[in-house]
């Protein structure tokens, strides 16, 4: 007797907005998207109240990861790896701004959207101004990552998105060098992490180097993504693999929702992670909250 899923197409369904581009496969989105999360509630809502104290989204400002063989995925954020956290420091009373490179609209891969999960949905409501215009993350960095910034984190959200231009970003590096030196927090999940590699540009080692980070697993990537056509190709590279080579400590290989800080790094290793991350950063950013 066959499985439905038998007849679902492994196919990469081609993105009809580019030549040679393609979302996933009906087939591998059958395993990887439900219509609502695991979130069970938030546990700080509305516990700060100063006002002053927000997030700082880094959010991807572009859609097409080019393949080894030529292909595109059609991309973004994981919308689940960022509202979900993001819900978390709403509700807890923090701000949020929005930034992408070039302050062009945040890309969000709308394919894994969680259509009846009521955290997801609205702090998507609450926060599409702001990703529709974003701010340009320069005009941050030069107007609002002084001594007095009012920034008590930096959250970069996964999704394929985030391997594209984030990691070679000049304005990345010096957000997360500006997080480093004034005791600020950064938060990031999945293929998020990659914006790490920025904090080496001009330096012959990462700061990073020697923390310990939760990041989606490369073995899922060199495989199974591709053998349930996820992705239309191989990565021209591998996350995991290149902060490891920077010294950091990949300390997952496979996906189970786990999460782990390291001084002021907060990282998760899939869409799994995303509430449990969102709970742990409500957490540590209170706690870190002036009194």
């Amino acid at each position: 007797m066959s499985n439905v899923e038998d007849n679902v197409s492994r196919d990469p369904t081609p993105d009809p907005a580019e030549d040679n581009a393609f979302f996933p496969s009906p087939y591998s989105l059958t395993k990887y998207v439900s219509a609502k999360t695991n979130f069970d509630g938030v546990k700080h809502k509305g516990a700060y109240t100063g006002g002053r104290w927000k997030v700082l989204m880094i959010a991807a400002g572009e859609r097409y990861v080019l393949l080894e063989n030529g292909r595109m995925f059609s991309t973004g954020n994981h919308p689940v790896e960022m509202l979900l956290p993001i819900h978390h420091l709403m509700e807890a009373g923090f701000g949020v701004d929005v930034a992408t490179l070039e302050g062009y609209p945040a890309k969000l891969e709308l394919w894994a959207m969680p259509h009846e999960d009521e955290a997801v949905m609205g702090a998507y409501e609450a926060l599409k101004p702001k990703l529709k215009e974003p701010l340009r993350l320069s005009d941050v960095v030069a107007g609002e990552l002084g001594d007095d910034s009012d920034y008590i984190a930096v959250f970069i959200p996964g999704g394929h998105g985030a391997v594209v231009g984030l990691p070679t970003s000049v304005s990345v590096g010096r957000t997360l060098d500006w997080a480093l030196a004034n005791g600020k927090f950064v938060i990031t999940l999945c293929h998020g992490p990659a914006a790490l590699l920025a904090a080496t540009l001009g330096k012959d080692e990462s700061p990073f180097k020697g923390y310990s980070v939760c990041v989606f697993p490369d073995a899922l990537d060199e495989g199974p993504n591709l053998e349930i056509g996820y992705l239309p190709g191989r990565l021209p590279w591998l996350v995991a693999d290149l902060l490891g080579k920077q010294g950091l400590n990949v300390v997952n290989d496979d996906m189970t929702g786990r999460t782990i800080r390291d001084r002021q790094l907060l990282t998760g290793d899939s869409p799994l992670a995303s509430h449990s991350l969102g709970l742990l950063a409500a957490d540590t950013l209170l706690e870190a909250v002036p009194a």
